[in-house]
């Protein structure tokens, strides 16, 4: 049963608005102290009151909401590298010697091997805070390991803002796992420091690369070891772009990472293996002891990542819930396993995989109740399926909004996916743990590896050939985060109609589907009228948009085939709804904006002989031109320089609009210049 008056619910949604309130805003330590400590001092007050009459006083439950607030406040704010006086960037200067510990081996780019690190020092001063090295491709020897330390002068730099609109913003994601800052490194920049305090995440990645190690002694292939390290170690990084992409459009990407899913087999299993302790005095709580402790030794071995921290505190909570024997229990265990972890790290409200996990679990708890009453299947075997099949459904029906909100994607064929690979999974999971402990002995017979090697090669193989059907995958979808907030307002207000029937609650459907209808013709009629001109930043090559209301016209220097893959363009589509036309072109020279011409001076720097004079220059391909010279004879009132160019030459242009008073715009440093009239 649904109950929307459940308290907890309300606390932690406070807790949450506190927490985006605190991260929006810089608030001062000391007032959210002496705030909390005021309402500490009301609530006790009103506590007191509360226990003297049979109903408490309004004003309490008031005051714990605020209390809620303030403590999301409080927690967002001590995480911010101002109100910590130990954190790297309070003594930092560029030329500070940094002692820097690894802590995470992460997906390597093409140019670079990445890493998490810890700063442990900043010229002999103990700090923390962590930040993202890049380390050289061309760098000969092994690469760094979990717990090496680092010695180096480099210069941290602050990772680059998204420079097109909409497009993913790389500086933002990582600040939200409380990384500001990057290095880059080669070969004779840094020094390797003797280790001698192992970590657990150190003891976890040396006993994940003796299982590789081990594993690699019975012919599994790269791509083989890649899903094992994925589905059963929670390490994604030596994963193909190719075989992720293949997951990710057949609707099956939470597959290859350890989460709730995976978590959640492992707990059926060990509910199952622990059950004959039941019978036994005080069995259950034996039972639940060991299974949480597996559970947790689990996360251990799987590196302590966000996800799997995140995965198994929920189900840690679950299994509590589950050893009540109470169904309430179990959602009321969800929200303090929220509760709890942001609590720990507020920063994990905005990891998607975060909010992914939740809204899957809790879709599951609500939804498939209600699927299940829709067919009772007599036969066994097809009732399993049905079960297979309504949870997938449920858990996508929680998801479905973040995913347009975040991918601007949908997988439709996910129920394939479903159907086929989940009914599996239980068996690779648990297969591959056997086959792991047997390899770690020496014990593993070959024709178990080679059987555990043909079914991963026989699911990577379906996954492939569902991800081939391309007009069942639904992409570059528009989806705002008011969309989000209205189509989750639908859903909470359709599941409290379902469990509690009557018009009162019937009517309140309604009113999200009359505002998602007033968004869309709102965003019809602003299409229309709304034009827009955009100079993208794009290296080495040009891009100019044109857009007038549902028209988008794009004039480029890219090959055909790049053109139509081009990323920011795939964002910008996605940001603006209606848009039914695109069309590709040639860079022109002249261009005719709001009314006005815009001149466009390429490789070549032809601009004598003109008729008019533009109010707006643009300087693509680095032009071999005297820019005062131009100033002087054009008068333009604003200069535009995209990525295109040489970096002198866009210094030494930027310093003559400097001198001459003219407004001049680097897309390298600002970003992409967007115009809309």
């Amino acid at each position: 049963m649904l109950n929307l008056k459940f308290l907890p619910l309300h606390f932690i949604l406070f807790l949450i608005i506190g927490i985006v309130f605190g991260n929006a805003f810089n608030i001062s330590l000391i007032h959210v102290f002496i705030a909390i400590t005021f309402i500490i001092l009301v609530l006790g007050y009103s506590y007191f009151k509360a226990n003297t009459s049979f109903r408490p006083p309004i004003y309490f439950t008031i005051f714990t909401a605020i209390a809620f607030f303030l403590i999301g406040i409080l927690s967002i704010n001590i995480q911010k590298p101002i109100n910590q006086k130990n954190h790297y960037i309070n003594p930092y200067n560029s030329d500070d010697k940094l002692i820097l510990q690894i802590e995470k081996v992460l997906k390597p780019t093409k140019f670079y091997k990445k890493f998490e690190a810890k700063v442990i020092e900043v010229n002999d001063k103990k700090t923390n805070g962590k930040i993202l090295i890049n380390l050289d491709k061309n760098i000969l020897g092994d690469q760094f390991k979990v717990d090496d330390l680092v010695l180096t002068k480099n210069e941290l730099k602050e990772v680059r803002k998204a420079l097109n609109p909409n497009e993913f913003d790389y500086n933002n994601y990582l600040k939200k796992k409380g990384i500001y800052h990057q290095v880059h490194l080669k070969n004779d920049e840094y020094v390797r420091l003797q280790s001698y305090n192992k970590t657990v995440k150190g003891i976890a990645f040396s006993l994940r690369e003796k299982i590789n190690v081990e594993l690699k002694k019975y012919n599994f292939s790269n791509e083989e070891l890649s899903i094992i390290n994925a589905i059963l170690l929670g390490q994604r990084q030596d994963l193909t772009n190719e075989l992720f992409e293949s997951y990710k459009n057949a609707g099956a990407i939470h597959i290859l990472a350890v989460s709730g899913l995976h978590i959640g087999i492992i707990l059926l299993f060990l509910n199952f293996i622990f059950k004959p302790l039941e019978r036994i005095r005080k069995g259950k709580i034996i039972k639940l002891v060991l299974v949480v402790f597996c559970l947790w030794i689990y996360a251990i071995i799987a590196g302590l990542s966000a996800s799997v921290v995140r995965a198994v505190s929920m189900f840690t909570m679950v299994a509590i819930g589950l050893s009540i024997n109470r169904p309430s229990s179990i959602k009321n265990s969800l929200v303090v396993s929220i509760f709890i972890l942001l609590l720990i790290n507020p920063l994990f409200l905005f990891d998607v995989g975060f909010q992914l996990s939740y809204a899957a679990v809790f879709s599951i708890v609500w939804f498939h109740p209600l699927f299940k009453k829709l067919w009772k299947p007599k036969l066994k075997v097809i009732d399993y399926f049905w079960q297979i099949l309504s949870v997938s459904f449920a858990a996508q029906v929680g998801i479905l909004p973040l995913s347009l909100y975040y991918f601007h994607q949908f997988p439709s064929l996910f129920f394939v996916s479903s159907l086929v690979v989940i009914p599996f999974l239980g068996l690779v999971l648990g297969l591959g743990i056997v086959i792991i402990i047997l390899a770690l002995l020496q014990l593993l017979p070959q024709f178990i590896a080679n059987f555990y090697g043909i079914i991963i090669n026989k699911m990577n193989y379906f996954m492939e050939i569902v991800s081939q059907q391309e007009m069942f995958i639904f992409q570059d979808i528009p989806f705002s985060f008011l969309m989000l907030i209205i189509f989750y307002t639908l859903l909470i207000s359709y599941l409290n109609w379902a469990y509690n029937k009557n018009l009162k609650n019937l009517s309140f459907i309604f009113l999200p589907v009359i505002i998602i209808q007033i968004v869309l013709i709102n965003n019809k009629q602003q299409s229309k009228i709304a034009n827009e001109f955009i100079i993208f930043h794009q290296v080495k090559n040009s891009k100019i948009g044109v857009r007038n209301g549902k028209h988008l016209k794009i004039y480029h220097s890219l090959d055909s085939i790049n053109i139509i893959k081009d990323r920011s363009i795939k964002a910008f589509k996605q940001n603006h709804f209606y848009l039914n036309s695109l069309q590709f072109s040639p860079i022109n020279n002249i261009l005719d904006i709001d009314s006005k011409k815009v001149l466009i001076i390429d490789s070549l720097g032809i601009y004598d002989n003109l008729l008019f004079k533009p109010q707006t220059v643009v300087l693509i391909q680095s032009p071999r031109i005297n820019l005062d010279r131009l100033i002087r004879k054009l008068d333009p009132k604003l200069i535009i320089a995209d990525g295109s160019n040489y970096k002198s030459y866009v210094n030494y242009w930027k310093k003559s609009c400097e001198n001459k008073s003219i407004n001049f715009h680097n897309t390298s440093q600002n970003g992409a210049f967007d115009y809309i009239y």
